[in-house]
């Protein structure tokens, strides 16, 4: 299976695609301005507590507080306190080997005996702010690399439950066992299966260092700090999900394509060959497709081919999807046959829709009635067999007798929704036809510019693909627009954007640089 990494970049946000065999799978929005991303670590300070809750609520500077129950403080909590103050005071060391630690807290205790309004506690964002609630956070705290987790004052070693084979599950635990740095425990991720012992030593450094600039950082720092940020977005996504599948890392931002290049070349340097720069007139997510299948994968409906589709609503207690098979019909097929394979395919793409829209919390599928119970297994081995493949904590329910699957998937950010319809334009909007005279004085004004400064170069106007046929064939193209080159002594191409609405145009350069 081809697996490509297709990525959207400026100065404020990127966009990650993963394709597989050109079909896309996963979309990640990394925005410059995002504060509180899951990963970050904050030096909060308690506002208040809520007994009833057996939780208390953090100011860590957003708007809302974040908010943290008992069982997310962590049994080393008392030891994170400790350390804390000691760091203020300038008495403890990065180096935690000696630290003395305290005892740990109870499994069924209180908040209001463990910590108190003003107090000053290190806590770390699992779940970003979702709607009017702000950030999840715990206290205890670890720092994820791309083989292992490192996780201070415990000495505990955890693999991962998804390496099944027991030799392999050995030697890592020995290994990790053999380089552990004292004061830490360390989890090993999937990932690391088949890993090699400089691979693991590297990530370990790596992840001391990020201890180190931790543990500088908290020295002078205030309530509302940020002390140790994650990796942005795109790095971060590359180190949980970059294997050897990968074919091609495509970027259109130069410095964005440096850093990545210089990233996989320090993990992978037998794949840094991979990673490319995009540098064409044609938009990235135009040249992979991307901008058309976001068009088609994030409406209400979505199409399965052969007549089938899903109906997916948001709600703010659930995410509901209903199944249908339209007009499907197959010779041979009984109708109980012909639900179960509707329905196999439907887990396929409902498995693909939950990491695209990174759809959290209560997922109900409404899937065609069957009344065998050999093929509402068949169902529920294929629904987890493709949510295998999901990163994201999850849970399935077996088929109910009503036909309904429960999915209970991490939520840890804000559902993507992106909007595939377009305003119903006043009546009085004019014609296509009637935008020819716009382009041209825009044209024109582009054209008067240029020659002031002495540039001479093809000129792209971005159209949506409608306009783009109407523009482009028949007469229109081979008399009026060629006229314009002519007599302006400027070349005009004219590009189909699947992203664009009806009316939308831009004119822009070869590295597609907005003109005028």
């Amino acid at each position: 299976m081809r697996t490509e990494l297709i990525i959207q970049a400026n100065e404020s946000n990127a966009v990650i695609s993963l394709l597989k065999d050109g079909r896309l799978v996963e979309l990640v929005n990394e925005d410059a301005k995002q504060q509180f991303s899951v990963g970050d670590v904050y030096l909060g300070q308690v506002r208040k507590l809520a007994t009833s809750l057996n939780a208390a609520f953090i100011d860590v500077g957003y708007e809302k507080d974040a908010f943290l129950h008992y069982h997310d403080l962590g049994p080393q909590i008392s030891s994170w306190l400790s350390f804390n103050k000691k760091v203020h005071l300038g008495k403890q060391s990065s180096n935690i080997a000696d630290f003395g630690l305290l005892p740990l807290i109870k499994k069924d205790g209180d908040m209001e005996n463990t910590i108190k309004s003003g107090d000053e506690i290190l806590v770390q964002v699992v779940k970003e702010p979702i709607s009017t609630k702000g950030p999840r956070v715990t206290s205890e705290i670890s720092i994820a690399g791309r083989f292992i987790v490192l996780v201070p004052f415990t000495d505990r070693i955890s693999v991962s439950q998804k390496i099944r084979e027991r030799k392999e599950k050995d030697r890592l635990r020995k290994l990790v066992q053999s380089i552990r740095p004292k004061g830490f425990g360390v989890i090993v991720r999937t990932v690391a299966d088949g890993a090699s012992p400089e691979d693991l030593k590297a990530d370990l450094a790596d992840l001391l260092k990020r201890w180190k600039i931790l543990h500088r950082n908290l020295r002078n720092a205030k309530p509302r700090k940020c002390v140790l940020q994650e990796m942005d977005r795109a790095s971060a996504y590359l180190r949980d999900v970059f294997n050897d599948s990968f074919d091609q890392i495509v970027v259109d931002n130069e410095g964005l394509h440096a850093e990545i290049k210089e990233f996989i070349q320090s993990i992978a340097p037998e794949k840094s060959s991979i990673v490319k720069f995009h540098n064409s007139s044609v938009p990235i997510f135009q040249q992979y497709g991307v901008d058309r299948q976001l068009k088609s994968a994030f409406g209400r409906t979505v199409n399965m081919g052969k007549g089938t589709y899903l109906i997916i609503e948001h709600t703010e207690a659930m995410h509901v999807i209903d199944v249908n098979s339209g007009n499907r019909s197959s010779r041979g097929e009984s109708q109980e046959e012909n639900a179960l394979a509707v329905n196999l395919m439907a887990a396929e793409e409902i498995g693909r829709q939950l990491r695209l829209r990174d759809m959290g919390g209560i997922i109900c599928i409404d899937f065609i009635d069957m009344n065998t119970a050999e093929h509402r297994k068949a169902l529920f081995e294929k629904m987890k067999e493709v949510m295998s493949v999901d990163r994201a904590r999850h849970k399935i329910l077996p088929p109910s007798r009503f036909g309904l699957i429960e999915i209970t998937r991490q939520r840890v950010r804000p559902a993507k929704r992106i909007e595939t319809k377009e305003e119903n334009p006043d009546t009085l909007v004019e014609a296509p036809i009637t935008m020819i005279t716009a382009l041209e004085q825009k044209f024109d004004q582009i054209v008067g510019r240029m020659k002031s400064k002495g540039r001479n170069e093809t000129i792209y106007l971005h159209v949506h693909p409608f306009i783009h046929a109407y523009l482009t064939t028949g007469y229109l193209w081979n008399r009026r627009f060629k006229k314009w080159s002519r007599s302006y002594g400027m070349k005009l191409e004219v590009v189909e954007r699947d992203a664009f609405k009806m009316l939308e145009y831009r004119f822009a350069d070869s590295k597609n640089r907005k003109m005028g």
